[in-house]
């Protein structure tokens, strides 16, 4: 990394890891020791850590004992493990991220049970638990609730001392009318509000989206008035993960298959072809094509509607359709990757130079990595690992953004390669590369 030039890496702590047992059991100084080597020999090549607390995975201990997420028993356990966090790391660490994707993760473990615990319902999946039009409102509010006590604990006990900012993390999509038509357009604004203003709202404003409650009344959980209290503003910045674009179509007035009929959906399907046409090119993950101009749409929406409050583009990233048997010298020669990030990083210039307020940007990743139920299939590394010696090689796309980096390229408003561009005036954590470490 330090030879890329990045200056900020981000990384992800493994729950269990650190407490194996959550806070039935002790911690893990062996734990404790991996991420202080991290921490420390990033600092010392002056790199950044940037923190995500938790992404994905958490002691099979707690659900086990009280169904995880689905329990409010969970907000106290990662109250405890922020807590460890804290203490063990933040005199080094000053860039926090209590949850990555919260709102993706609901969506992937409670709606369509592909991840664990894997719990879904027809017409979302087939599982052996789980009500994918109730479960996902109960664990996504137990998050936004674990996430507020750990702000607030860090504000009151850490952050006077330590200095440092947290914030969480949202997958966003951008999200495009499959037609003209007015109700398409009330669909795509749906599709907005039910995945990217479920998880904002409630920290900057304190409640969910008005829109929600007006489709799931009595489903979606209310904060007390004592959790509004530290749930609103619990956030100092909003991390960005986008990748793609979707067509939304409307489900209200038209039929749709596949769970776009219900109100857990907002009433809206989402889908990435039109008339068999994709959106954008297509890449390894079925519903990510390549739609630049959706980086500018996203991060407006976010600068609008919650008063330009500091951004971090915290993932973005191409990883290639998947293809058997090809040679490691054509995975290296990765142009599609280099015009991605390019294309991407242009509509993002864009964006600031409209007044958005991003202070940073992550690619996805630095070298391939394993992708959840992908696994080491899909590679969006700026470097090759050979999964046999573990070597790491650089591909072309590590020689582009180390150019870039030194600015000796840049980038402009149509995604040319040029000099002086004002995505090097981001401030003040400009590029970096990341990859989860778990």
């Amino acid at each position: 990394m330090h030879s890329l030039g990045v200056n900020a890496y981000r990384f992800s702590i493994s729950w269990a890891r650190i407490l194996p047992r959550g806070r039935f059991g002790k911690v893990n100084p062996a734990g404790v020791s991996f991420y202080n080597k991290i921490i420390d020999n990033l600092l010392l090549k002056g790199i950044e850590p940037f923190v995500t607390i938790h992404h994905h995975d958490f002691p099979q201990e707690l659900e086990a004992r009280y169904g995880s997420w689905l329990s409010p028993q969970m907000q106290e356990d990662f109250l405890h493990f922020a807590e460890v966090c804290y203490r063990s790391f933040g005199d080094r660490v000053k860039h926090w991220v209590t949850i990555n994707e919260p709102n993706l993760f609901a969506d992937m473990a409670y709606i369509r049970g592909n991840y664990p615990p894997a719990h879904c319902s027809e017409p979302f999946g087939n599982c052996s638990a789980g009500n994918s039009d109730v479960e996902p409102l109960i664990a996504m509010h137990n998050m936004m609730l674990a996430h507020a006590k750990a702000t607030k604990l860090y504000r009151e006990q850490f952050q006077p001392k330590q200095g440092g900012e947290i914030g969480i993390i949202v997958s966003a999509m951008w999200y495009k009318p499959i037609t003209e038509t007015e109700i398409d357009r009330e669909a795509a604004n749906r599709a907005l509000t039910f995945n990217v203003a479920w998880c904002i709202d409630p920290l900057v404003f304190g409640d969910y989206p008005p829109e929600m409650r007006r489709y799931l009344v009595n489903e979606l959980p209310r904060f007390s008035p004592e959790e509004t209290e530290y749930v609103k503003g619990s956030i100092d910045f909003i991390g960005v993960n986008h990748y793609s674009t979707l067509y939304a179509k409307d489900c209200i007035y038209s039929s749709c298959l596949h769970g776009g009929d219900r109100a857990i959906r907002g009433f809206a399907d989402t889908t990435g072809e039109r008339d068999g046409v994709p959106i954008g090119d297509r890449t390894g993950m079925p519903r990510f094509f390549v739609v630049p101009g959706g980086m500018e749409k996203i991060v407006n929406y976010l600068k609008e509607r919650y008063h330009n409050t500091p951004m971090y583009v915290t993932e973005n990233g191409y990883s290639a359709p998947k293809q058997k048997d090809v040679r490691v010298q054509d995975l290296l020669h990765d142009v599609k990757r280099i015009q991605f990030h390019k294309a991407y990083l242009a509509y993002l210039a864009r964006a600031i130079g409209n007044g958005a307020d991003v202070r940073g940007y992550f690619a996805w990743t630095i070298m391939d990595n394993y992708e959840w139920k992908e696994g080491y299939e899909l590679k969006f590394g700026l470097y090759y690992v050979d999964r046999q010696t573990l070597g790491r090689t650089p591909k072309l796309s590590a020689a582009w953004y180390k150019s870039f980096l030194a600015n000796n390229s840049s980038i402009c408003s149509d995604g040319v390669v040029n000099r002086g561009s004002k995505l090097r005036n981001m401030n003040p954590k400009a590029q970096e590369s990341r990859n989860v470490i778990k």
